[in-house]
């Protein structure tokens, strides 16, 4: 793979018509033109002209920026306001790195400075920022395609959308109407995903799913049926550290996913006394902690309610998962009817397939998904679950903006430039991980190990501080990484989320900034 020159990605160009259906368009051209007094025929050519998600001479414009990286590119504001945050956020905020304008890979701070995203906005952003493919959602909303609906309203985008992931995590091909009408219609297979819950954050799909599990042991409303392990005990099994402890996992900030993670202990010692529940770590890749937990709960008055884990433990230090321990954790859990639960948030659309799950050939109960398919442009994340779970009533999992229509474009228009990229994105990210492997091996007294997956790679030095002088040295020529120092048993990792717009050009410039802070270091 030569790195002479930027990666020439699939072109991709759309219209709303390709996206949402010439019938869908011409309905809503229709009533737009009746509701604005427009021509209809003005209206239409809007929704059938073409966009291109990102022209070669975009991403020109930003490989040519490169040289910039760190520079001050503009003077910064006279005045900033002060704000009114937690004493947490207040002590965390970095204002000379917040936002004063975005494009592709970059951030113009408000000191100036050109930031280059190698965490992707935190997994916000997996296009960069302005992705020219979302002009089409401006033209959504010129068309008078709201945002705003309601639960009961769903409107047709969305229902597309819940379309298209189920076939999407299935496998199914792209037309295939036959094989997703049979996916919806399957009932009481745990290893089947053919339904969909709308919502917000990552944190609400993680608390769903967790409801999901609880349901099968407790009644959510008293007038509902008894449920199949009514009297037992829950044990949730969760992603443990290396000493066996719970502080490596992170699946949102609802009580019940902070208390999969060690927080509340208090409350969390009274709940597992009372047998209400109970809350097991799993050291990562061990199987013997398997083994120990399935021979230990599933039996008497326990139960193991549901098995939850990331497959890239973003939370601590980028750890990856093995193939073969999550098959074997699956498989066990086929085998006792216990759901399984991929929290996706962190590696959702970095993957060639849109979710990691797929690549690892894992057939899970819920897939929580988010942030990266809308590609930053709105809080909208989504539960991929098994109709054998779907017990919960209309208010159980709900909030009242999770249908909106334009942010479920967003994600169409994601899904639609990652998929016709992915071989070359697998191609990129790949490279990417092997030439940091090949880097670290340079410096053995320094860097002690290379983890996480492609795009998603993280370097792991001796020490913390070692750590922290290589994020600070980044940050001082404008490459926005940092070291997990919020944890006190965190490995000493420097993690990294490139973008899945990073071409040959920018990954050269990582991969050279590393070399130099690694020789500085050494």
């Amino acid at each position: 793979m030569s790195t002479t020159s930027p990666h020439p990605f699939v072109p991709v160009t759309r219209s709303l018509a390709d996206v949402l259906g010439p019938g869908h368009v011409a309905a809503v051209s229709a009533a737009r033109a009746v509701l604005s007094g427009e021509a209809e025929s003005d209206v239409r050519a809007m929704a059938m002209a073409p966009v291109s998600f990102y022209p070669p001479a975009f991403q020109a414009r930003l490989a040519g920026l490169l040289g910039r990286v760190g520079q001050v590119v503009t003077p910064p504001p006279p005045e900033t306001a002060s704000g009114a945050g937690s004493g947490a956020f207040r002590a965390a905020t970095k204002r000379a790195a917040a936002p004063l304008s975005a494009c592709g890979y970059y951030r113009v701070g408000e000191d100036g400075r050109l930031y280059l995203i190698t965490k992707s906005e935190h997994y916000h952003a997996p296009v960069g920022h302005a992705f020219p493919g979302y002009a089409l959602v401006e033209r959504a909303r010129a068309l008078g395609i709201p945002n705003a609906t309601h639960n009961n309203t769903r409107g047709s985008i969305t229902r597309r959308l819940e379309e298209e992931l189920v076939r999407t995590a299935n496998g199914l091909a792209r037309g295939d109407r036959p094989g997703l009408d049979a996916v919806v219609a399957r009932r009481d297979d745990l290893r089947v995903l053919n339904r969909v819950l709308n919502l917000e954050t990552g944190s609400l799909a993680m608390e769903a799913a967790l409801k999901l599990m609880l349901a099968r042991f407790y009644r959510m409303q008293a007038d509902m049926p008894e449920p199949r392990y009514h009297g037992r005990r829950p044990v949730i099994l969760v992603m443990g550290d290396d000493d066996g402890g719970l502080l490596a996992n992170y699946h949102g900030t609802t009580v019940i996913a902070q208390m999969l993670r060690g927080m509340w202990p208090e409350w969390q010692a009274r709940l597992s006394a009372a047998e209400a529940w109970r809350v097991v770590p799993i050291r990562p890749n061990c199987g013997e902690d398997l083994e120990r937990a399935f021979a230990t709960y599933e039996q008497g008055p326990w139960k193991i309610a549901g098995f939850v884990h990331e497959i890239v433990m973003m939370n601590y230090g980028g750890r990856l998962l093995t193939p073969a321990f999550l098959r074997d954790a699956h498989a066990r859990c086929a085998r006792h009817d216990v759901p399984t639960v991929v929290d996706e948030i962190q590696s959702c659309m970095w993957a060639p397939s849109l979710y990691l799950f797929r690549e690892y050939g894992l057939q899970p109960s819920c897939v929580a998904i988010g942030k990266g398919f809308p590609g930053g442009e709105y809080p909208a994340s989504r539960l991929l679950f098994s109709s054998a779970l779907d017990v919960m009533p209309q208010f159980g999992a709900l909030v009242t903006n999770g249908q909106e229509e334009l942010a479920s474009l967003a994600y169409l228009v994601t899904m639609e430039w990652a998929l016709a990229n992915a071989g070359v994105t697998a191609e990129l990210g790949a490279g990417y991980e092997k030439r940091v492997r090949e880097l670290a091996a340079r410096f053995p007294a320094t860097v002690a190990g290379v983890d996480g997956w492609r795009h998603l790679t993280s370097i792991r030095f001796a020490g913390l501080d070692e750590a922290r002088a290589f994020a600070a040295g980044l940050a001082r020529r404008g490459l926005d990484a940092s070291a997990q120092t919020y944890k006190a048993d965190c490995p000493p990792v420097v993690l990294t989320k490139l973008p899945l717009i990073a071409d040959l050009a920018m990954i050269d410039f990582v991969i050279e900034a590393f070399r130099q802070e690694l020789e500085a270091m050494a």
